[in-house]
């Protein structure tokens, strides 16, 4: 049984950072694209980063400077360093994996940026 572990949210300031952390069990993960999601409330879920498993990177616009993903595919792991926090930021942040027909959530992990 695939699960996804996310760790790493909290309430954090403007301007502050987090770094939020995935591990997948259940099988493995080095061909699978991995990835995180955000959603607000009252906003549909997008897309935040995701990379494949060479290491092709893509970021929404609004994080792409101050948020990177990277992976360690030995401890089937995802990351996501986020830098230079707004209170825009501010969302359930969920991960992800996936391949072709396969696809798996995470439970999700609470990010608040806030003074």
């Amino acid at each position: 049984q695939v699960q996804l572990v996310e760790s790493g949210g909290g309430l954090v300031q403007p301007g502050g950072s987090l770094r939020l952390s995935c591990a997948a069990s259940g099988s493995t993960f080095s061909t699978y694209v991995m990835g995180w999601y955000r959603q607000a409330p009252g906003k549909q879920r997008e897309l935040v980063a995701d990379i494949t498993s060479i290491g092709s990177t893509d970021y929404a616009d609004s994080v792409k400077g101050r948020f990177t993903i990277s992976r360690d595919n030995t401890k089937d792991t995802v990351y996501l360093q986020m830098n230079s926090l707004k209170s825009e930021d501010t969302a359930v942040y969920y991960c992800n994996i996936r391949r072709i027909r396969t696809s798996y959530w995470g439970q999700g992990t609470q990010v608040t940026v806030s003074s």
